[in-house]
């Protein structure tokens, strides 16, 4: 995010003298996500953080593609995904292209014993079912249901759940993940017409670092490869730190839905921008109040993104037999919208309560096999029922 944030202890200057109290230096990490060129931080590290001791062999986890092309609408049964011990094994992706990866989880278990640090991509973690802590070099998170974790590459971390039975919506950004430029203003602050603002957006909170040696196992996603690398001191002995380039979060329920007297298009329900896609936000909010309003959405034709739209909770008028954690796919190419009786159903209708996360893709989403094994096949002609 663009704003500055300081925690913990750092030095008057940046790249000077920064003592421990028995004189020695604490080392300094430039943490960034494109070089030099773009918003940063500085940690200061007990230790360097540069001590491999290690090195396993590293493991394929590139998706495996089913389907390149196809022109073909589709829905997809997300809570059908069986849970998993792992967290990094709970972790499928359905639906890739070259800009971002979106995956499905069922973990049941905490990280304890190693680290995880994704090098390619900025992640978005869509809380649906779950209470829990993320671990970072920059302090804690704690998350609940309806939270966006938005993590930046390079960044390690911890995920700790309360509880037994979590299910995530994730979304890895191979480009960084901004507001929309339309909702900032020329120095980066959130202006007034955006649907949520610096006080919805929580940082981690600092706490004491971890001073301690031994074998610490961060696993590191690098081009599809996943990489065992051991290092000689604990992530997390961080004293300090300041910067504009954290992990963050930011809830659902904060979102501040804009409406109109007739339908708004879907761009009023951005949250997050992107090389090529944008995540959106579908919340509780009131219909459009012109006395003629057809509240149920428009025809649309999808010539130039694809459209996914990730089902949270509650009511949508413009379809049937819904279930949470449903996925379904509008590929760019041919038009969709509500199904046979929406549009009249929904005529005098005052508000609705669904919860929905969207992703607009630019470029064409590849099916993944574990996306096929989800699949309800009868999607595709539910507009002839």
């Amino acid at each position: 995010m663009p704003h500055y944030y300081s925690q913990g202890q750092v030095p008057h200057k940046r790249h000077t003298q920064f003592r421990k109290p028995d004189g020695g230096l604490y080392s300094e990490q430039l943490f960034s996500t494109e070089g030099f060129s773009n918003d940063y931080s500085l940690l200061y590290h007990i230790h360097p953080p540069t001590v491999i001791i290690g090195n396993d062999t590293p493991v394929d986890v590139r998706p495996k593609v089913a389907e390149e092309r196809m022109l073909k609408h589709r829905c997809f049964e997300g809570f059908n995904l069986k849970p998993v011990q792992d967290y990094l094994q709970s972790r499928v992706p359905v639906l890739v292209n070259n800009d971002c990866h979106i995956s499905l989880a069922a973990p049941m278990q905490s990280m304890t014993d190693s680290f995880f640090k994704n090098a390619d991509a900025d992640e978005i973690i869509f809380i649906h079912e779950g209470t829990g802590i993320l671990h970072t070099q920059y302090g804690q998170l704690s998350f609940a249901y309806g939270d966006y974790l938005v993590i930046p590459r390079g960044c390690i971390y911890q995920i700790h759940f309360d509880t037994p039975d979590n299910r995530l919506f994730i979304v890895e950004s191979f480009s960084p993940v901004v507001p929309p430029k339309r909702y900032l203003s020329k120095y980066g602050q959130l202006l007034e017409h955006s649907p949520y603002c610096e006080r919805d957006i929580r940082t981690p909170q600092l706490v004491q670092p971890i001073d301690a040696s031994g074998d610490f196992l961060i696993h590191t996603k690098k081009k599809g490869m996943m990489y065992g690398i051991h290092y000689g001191h604990h992530p997390f002995d961080v004293v300090g730190w300041d910067g504009c380039c954290y992990p963050f979060a930011l809830s659902i329920h904060d979102f501040e839905p804009i409406t109109g007297r007739v339908h708004q298009p879907p761009p009023v329900h951005q949250t997050f921008d992107a090389h090529n896609f944008v995540i959106c936000s579908f919340v509780p909010r009131l219909y459009d109040y012109h006395p003629q309003a057809i509240p149920a959405p428009y025809n649309h034709s999808n010539i130039d993104s694809d459209e996914v739209l990730y089902y949270v909770d509650g009511d949508f008028m413009s379809r049937k037999n819904v279930t949470r954690g449903m996925i379904t796919l509008h590929p760019a190419g041919i038009p969709h919208g509500p199904h046979p009786g929406a549009v009249e159903k929904s005529i005098g209708k005052k508000d609705t309560q669904e919860l929905a996360v969207m992703v607009d893709t630019f470029h064409p989403l590849q099916l993944t096999e574990a996306a096929l094994a989800l699949e309800n096949d009868g999607y595709v002609m539910s507009w002839a029922e």
